[in-house]
């Protein structure tokens, strides 16, 4: 015989019945809702997902690509989980899709940016995409012959390059006159933004990528700049060569016997500006198996040190290499006219002092996105057992008669 159920409990049974036929619906519309999403068929105000593109070092980089535009999302270095920029890349001539995300349309390929670092007009000669430079900064410093060569042309010429002036106060007249559909620039922390560039309609891209924790992270963002010019399989190839040549020599630098310690830079005004233990630089001493004083450091960028403390903790580092910008190789009497306290380092007294003249081999245009060929300086310097592989590309040694 069954016994009566109370109606209370009648009342919640009908309620939980009815809570779970809602919660099956509700799933059923989320899912049916997913698998539209999947298939491009976003509803209203929502842009269909895309296919992530896998970044293998870079941190603060990351593109979606969708089926007529990609998305690109820089993350802000300086204040993590916050983003620093987001563009959408469409295709030049293309309309202009529903419901995209708000960020900065950049029309791709580019044909007539203004570039402010040699590093990425070094990196556009890479891709093959040289053309697309109407306008550079800062070209007295830019060790690149073609660009040079170009910014020589008369103005009509249809390869003529532009000196914009200064980059960090650039010639807008110029910019505008030249029809930039780009400015590819570098962003710094609590800059205060870029003034007048900002109200030029024109896209201001951010080239934050010297902001990587890794020399292959830096590398890696090639992958969007070859997106910027048209590139793309140009820029994967490029990196996949990169990543393979990076890591032949920290192969190289692990069968070897000996491990030098280096100190690099010099000392500029009061201080020696040394790089962090975790710079990409940092990263680069321990990847060639060197030995570097500051290698425990917490920070990403240079450390300004006084001298008496560069000299306390790196004073017996076995190699001493640095670079330099003149129209002359240096001589350890300019070292010590320069700054007598040089000669209380190990390395000076032994005379293995290597100097880059960055005026002279184009070391800040290369190895940005070719990390490749300094790690395989710093192994030939600090492995001197290792033999047969060449001469070194950026630096040289300072002759101890000198």
């Amino acid at each position: 015989m069954s016994l009566p159920v109370p109606v209370r409990a009648k009342s919640v049974s009908r309620r939980m019945r009815k809570f779970s036929e809602s919660a099956i619906l509700l799933l059923c519309l989320l899912t049916l809702t997913v698998c539209c999403r999947r298939h491009g068929q976003g509803g209203a105000g929502i842009p269909p997902e895309g296919d992530t593109v896998r970044m293998e070092y870079a941190r603060n980089l990351m593109m979606v690509r969708h089926q007529d535009w990609t998305e690109v999302t820089l993350g802000d270095p300086w204040q993590t989980g916050r983003v620093l920029h987001r563009y959408v890349l469409l295709d030049s001539g293309a309309a202009v899709p529903p419901h995209l995300p708000p960020a900065t349309v950049v029309r791709v390929p580019l044909r007539r940016s203004v570039v402010f670092t040699s590093a990425h007009c070094q990196l556009a000669h890479y891709l093959h995409a040289d053309r697309a430079i109407a306008g550079v900064c800062d070209l007295r410093y830019m060790n690149i012959p073609a660009i040079r060569q170009r910014a020589r042309l008369t103005d009509t010429a249809a390869l003529h390059v532009t000196d914009c002036g200064d980059g960090m106060a650039p010639l807008v007249e110029k910019i505008i006159s030249i029809g930039a559909d780009a400015l590819l620039l570098s962003p710094f922390e609590n800059s205060g933004g870029y003034g007048r560039l900002e109200t030029l309609g024109i896209p201001l891209i951010e080239c934050a990528d010297y902001m990587e924790y890794t020399p292959l992270g830096r590398a890696e963002w090639m992958k969007f700049y070859g997106l910027l010019y048209g590139r793309q399989q140009t820029a994967d190839s490029l990196f996949a060569v990169v990543k393979e040549a990076y890591r032949h020599w920290q192969q190289v630098a692990s069968r070897s016997r000996t491990s030098l310690s280096v100190l690099t830079e010099r000392k500029t005004g009061s201080v020696w500006y040394c790089p962090g233990g975790q710079s990409t630089v940092g990263q680069m001493i321990r990847d060639a198996r060197g030995r570097y004083a500051f290698s425990q450091d917490a920070h990403s960028g240079s450390l300004p040190l006084p001298f008496e403390q560069v000299l306390d903790k790196a004073g017996d580092t076995d190699v001493w290499a640095f670079k330099y910008n003149g129209d002359r190789p240096l001589s350890r009497q300019d070292l010590l006219a320069e700054y007598h306290g040089y000669d209380g380092l190990k390395a000076f007294q032994e005379g293995n002092i290597y100097e880059c003249n960055t005026l002279a081999v184009p070391y800040f245009e290369e190895v940005s996105f070719r990390p490749d060929y300094l790690l395989r300086e710093f192994v030939l310097l600090l492995h001197p057992d290792i033999t047969n592989q060449g001469v070194l590309r950026y630096y040289k040694k300072i002759p101890s008669a000198s």
